[in-house]
């Protein structure tokens, strides 16, 4: 549940509060923001009761429990309310105790010799840290290929401008960062600001792009249709598939389709994350529409809702 949560969410805000009366309110505005995750480090002398007071005020929040490096902070943290472990290394240890008390830990790692590790535990998910001084994604790409089984959830480094470039790599199931609620923002109480900077982190996530736009072919005449948009758009791209013909960007549907005027063709990069953070926002999707990939993931989807006579379907880029 909790691993799904994550790849679905795909980011998690890893916060050092330094102020346990900052813990609800920094809590409010992440959710306002639209994510339902956080990871609060043991990096200061209120990280037990941080995470208690959030647990205690949201108890539907994911909280990881970050920077620990002992088995008194494994039991602090999980007392608190902590639902998952974080720890900047792999400490055999404390990975051992945790799996014999089925607590869930995600430890970093930096080289192969630690993933052997992870697996010789029997984990699946393991931080990758610190990542941008290890050598970004082209670092993990060069590892995960002979650790098959394993996925990532870089940290460190991580900030608007590389996020999808983690995001993108299917082994990348999450990624920790600090730059929608920097300790700054934290000190000065700019709880309006962390809103907004979790919304556009959001927006980074699902990636939205126009992909093409679909029209009902209206009088029957397909080859008079085709034509005319070639003229438009000065183009002799053309594609044909079973039920419509591509004229450059422009879908025109051999017969009525979905929608009463046709369709928008918007591109994302997960269309799981996308309907997760869309059905929050109360739209539902047609089931009976989706297709897949041969990896088996979502490659297209129909939203429900019909928008201005266009139904409005998504695709994976």
């Amino acid at each position: 549940m909790i691993n799904t949560e994550l790849r679905k969410q795909g980011i998690v805000p890893v916060v050092t509060i330094q102020n346990v009366e900052d813990a609800v309110p920094l809590a409010a505005a992440i959710i306002e923001g639209g994510l339902n995750i956080i990871e609060v480090t043991f990096r200061s002398d209120v990280a037990y009761e941080a995470i208690n007071e959030i647990h205690k005020a949201y108890p539907q929040m994911i909280i990881l429990a970050g920077t620990i490096l002992t088995i008194e902070q494994v039991d602090q943290a999980i007392e608190a309310g902590a639902q998952v472990l974080v720890s900047p290394g792999l400490n055999r240890k404390i990975v051992e105790y945790c799996l014999s008390k089925e607590i869930q830990i995600i430890p970093g790692c930096s080289s192969p010799s630690d993933l052997e590790q992870a697996l010789e535990c029997g984990l699946k998910i393991v931080k990758f840290f610190p990542a941008e001084a290890n050598g970004g994604i082209n670092a993990i790409k060069a590892m995960s290929a002979p650790y098959g089984g394993l996925q990532f959830m870089p940290t460190g480094g991580i900030n608007e401008q590389n996020l999808m470039d983690y995001l993108s790599f299917d082994k990348v199931i999450a990624c920790g960062g600090s730059f929608m609620c920097t300790s700054q923002m934290i000190q000065n109480k700019d709880w309006m600001k962390i809103t907004e900077q979790t919304k556009n982190a959001i927006k980074k996530v699902l990636n939205f792009e126009f992909a093409h736009l679909g029209v009902n072919l209206i009088d029957k005449d397909l080859i008079s249709s085709i034509n005319q948009f070639k003229s438009l758009l000065s183009t002799e791209i053309i594609r044909e598939t079973s039920k419509s013909t591509f004229v450059d960007f422009i879908e025109i549907m051999h017969d009525s389709n979905f929608g009463k005027c046709g369709h928008i063709g918007i591109a994302t990069s997960d269309i799981d994350r996308a309907i997760y953070y869309l059905s929050k926002q109360n739209f539902s999707f047609d089931l009976e529409s989706i297709t897949y990939d041969e990896k088996k993931n979502k490659k297209f989807i129909y939203i429900n809702e019909e928008m201005n006579g266009f139904k409005i379907h998504l695709i994976k880029k």
